[in-house]
């Protein structure tokens, strides 16, 4: 369908559509090869290109930035080669959006994600060291020494993890609820560490990604990021 070149042009993020038109009055757009000076010009984004002082323009992509808490039973990625249920069942929306890292298919908790190219490396970084708030039940009452080999690094199999953080919430007969802290992401990390001092889990919830928190949120819900939370990814 044809529309208004300043109005397609400031839906590609050139300016406001008066400067727009401003723009096409002094002779600096052309579509196709011919330049283009009447306001009234249409064309069609399907099929014309647009160029400003040479520069091809396109549609902005709109940015969203995601606060998922998934549930157990699903896959962290936008296809599963295994038929398994994926975050995309659950979070439906125009945009192509994907993960940022991932949980566990038995984990729920905390799942961010974007379209935003920059955010996903930014957040995913190494020297980022962003912290992740675990909550987990684990089998059996860790003693000081247990605590303090989670807490100072340890082998989950040809890897010695960073320091981490390992606080008792509740004990429970035979079994306790526990908070953990790591900034790191290796493969089902949080099960590997437990199971090396012999309290493996029970279930896993992330509840907080740096400085986001999944707040009330139930399983299988989603919203969209606050300004200062995005803000806050945008600073990092």
């Amino acid at each position: 369908m044809k529309e208004r070149l300043q109005k397609y042009m400031a839906a590609c993020g050139v300016a406001s559509r008066r400067k727009c038109e401003e723009i096409i009055k002094s002779g600096r757009v052309k579509v196709n090869e011919k330049v283009i000076t009447e306001l009234g010009y249409k064309i069609d984004p399907l099929i014309d290109n647009v160029y400003i002082d040479s520069k091809l323009i396109s549609l902005e992509e709109r940015k969203v930035y995601i606060a998922l808490n998934k549930p157990e039973g699903y896959v962290s990625t936008v296809k599963d080669e295994r038929g398994r249920k994926t975050i995309l069942d659950i979070v439906k929306v125009d945009e192509r959006i994907f993960p940022i890292g991932r949980l566990d298919y038995n984990t729920s908790g905390l799942l961010l994600l974007t379209n935003d190219g920059d955010i996903y490396n930014r957040v995913i970084h190494p020297r980022q060291q962003i912290n992740k708030v675990y909550i987990a039940t684990i089998r059996g009452i860790p003693t000081e020494n247990e605590i303090n080999r989670f807490c100072n690094g340890i082998d989950i199999g040809g890897y010695i993890t960073a320091t981490a953080q390992f606080k008792i919430l509740k004990k429970m007969n035979s079994n306790c609820k526990v908070e953990i802290i790591i900034h790191e992401g290796k493969n089902r990390q949080i099960r590997r560490m437990c199971e090396a001092i012999g309290h493996p889990v029970i279930a896993l919830k992330r509840v907080a990604v740096g400085k986001i928190s999944i707040g009330n949120l139930r399983k299988g819900e989603w919203r969209y990021l606050h300004e200062n939370e995005v803000n806050y990814l945008k600073s990092l």
